[in-house]
This record gives C-alpha cells, structure tokens and sequence, in this order.
C-alpha cells in the first residue's frame, strides 16, 4: 500500500531547540524533517507540529520553523507526551456536522466532512520512544493509518530510537524513509512539483 497524498496529512513533533543538540543524529534528522515540511508545503499536504513544554524545553528550531511557515502548518502546544491526549486526533479528523436534511438524497462527498478523508498521518519526530511513540500508538488506536518517517525520527540514544521502530512496526505503523514519502506523493516524474521536489532532495 503507497501513500496518497489527497489523504494525507503530516505531523512533526517537537523538533525544539533545547531538546535537539542532545539528540543522536540531529542534524540529518532536522534536513529530513525540514524536507518533508517543504513538500508539504509544496503539495499543500496539511501540516501539523507540536512543542513539548515550550516555556522548558523552548520553541521550534528555527530552520524548520521557517518550514512550517511556508506549509501555513498549525501549532499544538503540549505537556503531555502524546499529543493525541491533547486533542490532536480531533485536529486531525474535526467532528463530523450534522447532515441537513435527507442524508440519503444527498451526493457521496457531501454525506462526510472532506477532513475525515484525510487517514493517512506521516508523522516523524522526537523522542521517538517518547513522544513520538505515545502519540503514534494514540493515533493508530483512533484508527488512522500510521507512516512514520524514520530517518526523521531521533532520540538521544540509538537504542531507544530502534526500540520505538520495534514497537510502532509491531503494532501496525508503517515504517519509511523521507524519500518513500516524497515520491510516494508524485508518484509520476511527470508531476507538475517533480523537479522542485528533486532539487530539495540534493
């Protein structure tokens, strides 16, 4: 199964300034995270970025802050480790309107809110055994479709990154990489973003 980019949404989660030195691989890891908030932004994929404890553990780095703002990407403020049980989810798939009227009568794509078509979360960030992982299982059990982007995914150390891909591959996450995503959503060399999705690549 391939990622589709009309269903997709993409969640970046607290890629911040005082937590970031101390993580392993930090620099690829934010090059990762800052393309994928650039073909977001490119393919208008909603975007969505959380900050754990932002008054402790400071804003969003600013190089991929600047990322985030050209993805016109929304900020949920956190203190808890899983943004879902700080209403994420409900980000993600706002409550659906009551159907005025015959719902019966009415055509296929107005019986749903468009938002709810939207199942696919490509998510990466860190810690991943953290708030990573709490906020990925949350989202698995709220039945979206989980991807998450490894190669944009750290901890501090190596053993917990591998430890949180262990878990999120056992219980139903997909696991790929920045360029599985990226090309996933051209799917064709003859998209119309092709090239400038290429040229961020190298």
């Amino acid at each position: 199964m391939l990622i589709e980019l009309e269903e997709s949404q993409l969640v970046l989660v607290d890629y911040q300034a005082r937590l970031m030195p101390a993580m392993f691989e930090q620099a690829a890891v934010l090059a990762n995270a800052v393309r994928l908030a650039q073909w977001a932004a490119l393919l208008e994929v909603p975007v969505v970025y959380t900050e754990q404890n932002p008054s402790g553990l400071g804003a969003t780095v600013p190089e991929l802050a600047s990322a985030l703002q050209s993805a016109n990407a929304r900020l949920l403020s956190k203190m808890q480790f899983s943004a879902v049980e700080e209403g994420l989810g409900e980000w993600l798939r706002p409550p659906a309107k009551p159907v005025q009227g015959n719902a019966r009568s009415l055509p296929k794509h107005l019986q749903k809110p468009a938002a709810s078509e939207r199942g696919m979360v490509v998510i990466a960030g860190c810690e991943a055994h953290v708030c990573l992982l709490q906020t990925a299982l949350n989202l698995l059990e709220d039945e979206f479709d989980v991807w998450v982007v490894t190669d944009a995914c750290t901890s501090r150390t190596e053993r917990n990154r591998d430890a949180a891909f262990d878990r999120l591959a056992g219980a139903g996450a997909e696991l790929v990489t920045t360029e599985m995503v990226g090309f996933e959503w051209l799917r064709s060399a003859e998209h119309p973003a092709f090239k400038e999705m290429q040229a961020l690549i190298k």
